[in-house]
């Protein structure tokens, strides 16, 4: 079964002016959709997200059922190949080239090169974190305490799919001395995953370093409630209970 993808549209009416002025105004607005994992009951879902004024889709974007899916949306088939496409591909390759940079220590290059995917899109979850590390690596704290309140705004950030990246980012804070915000991201992180070993683990260390003895011990309890027999947790547990001896 072949899955759905590509740009789509959605009309809708509105009434503007009074009187003999008053008319219908029609009101077209393009999306981008994928299909995500089907239902607990097997109905498929589609992943629909609004398209910026750059063409590429923007946000997190909201869960559609397929049968409400194929009511509200009609495909638009050559607008995707002529106008979305191109530029979803455009933000790719900026992106790819830009983590390039960044692994190999050109970090004003990636600098340059994740500022211009976030000129495609401010939304865009690779390109916040990674300007976020790149700024990290500098040693410009300032500049990354900006990208952190970008970053702990936007929900898609802290999506499974960016599991990698959030963990990279929120260790980063702390090891650039960033402490108060790496234990407010890891807070916001929790919100959305509360159940992860990892992210208790992490917000330990940093409540640790701020000082929050006893939060930090709480949270290395609370890692190990997910997983007993996490060594790290127990290690650092081992090491809070020498201190206090």
């Amino acid at each position: 079964m072949e899955k759905i993808s590509g740009a789509f549209s959605t009309k809708s009416e509105t009434v503007v002016g009074s009187g003999a002025t008053r008319r219908k105004a029609v009101r077209k607005a393009y999306w981008y959709a994928e299909e995500a994992d089907p239902a607990d009951d097997g109905v498929r879902m589609i992943l629909v997200r609004p398209l910026n004024a750059n063409k590429v889709p923007s946000g997190s974007g909201d869960i559609v059922p397929l049968p409400d899916f194929l009511t509200r949306f009609s495909p638009e088939l050559e607008f995707y190949q002529t106008e979305v496409y191109p530029r979803i591909r455009e933000l790719g390759d900026t992106l790819a080239r830009a983590e390039e940079q960044r692994g190999r220590g050109a970090l004003y290059s990636a600098q340059f090169e994740f500022e211009s995917a976030l000129g495609l899109d401010e939304q865009n979850i690779r390109a916040n974190f990674g300007l976020g590390l790149t700024y990290m690596q500098r040693g410009d704290a300032e500049k990354a305490g900006d990208i952190f309140k970008r970053v702990v705004s936007l929900d898609a950030a802290f999506s499974p799919e960016h599991k990698h990246l959030f963990n990279e980012f929120g260790i980063s804070l702390r090891k650039s001395g960033l402490t108060d915000q790496a234990v407010e991201y890891y807070s916001r992180a929790l919100e959305i995953a509360d159940d992860d070993e990892n992210l208790r683990y992490n917000i330990a260390r940093a409540q640790f370093e701020r000082g929050d003895e006893a939060e930090c011990r709480a949270n290395l309890m609370k890692a190990l409630e997910i997983a007993p027999l996490m060594d790290e947790a127990n290690r650092f547990l081992e090491f809070l209970d020498k201190r206090k001896g």
